[in-house]
């Protein structure tokens, strides 16, 4: 039971990281983009659509719509986690003889 609570663990921590990181990223890859001349526009505006993206799931605040979008994704990440030792457990109960 306890390989149950560290698979979990791990999976909701990677879960919520993996979108967060992805969105940090991607927003700091185009901070940089903006200081090769002739991009600095098109980075502003990506920059713009990425955040008010991020607004519309946190009220407003793009931080709190990272955060959402992180604690969804985990959500989603647990219960895949958990049907994988169901179906593991399921599997190796059966006799295949």
């Amino acid at each position: 039971m306890s390989n149950l609570f560290l698979s979990l663990f791990l999976a909701a921590a990677m879960s919520f990281a993996a979108p967060v990181i992805l969105i940090g990223c991607t927003l700091g890859l185009l901070n940089i983009v903006g200081y090769v001349p002739g991009f600095l526009n098109l980075s502003e505006i990506a920059k713009f659509h990425i955040l008010n993206f991020l607004a519309v799931f946190g009220s407003g605040k793009p931080l709190q719509g990272a955060i959402t979008l992180g604690i969804t994704i985990c959500i989603v990440g647990i219960l895949l986690d958990i049907l994988n030792f169901y179906r593991y457990q399921s599997m190796r109960d059966k006799d295949f003889s």
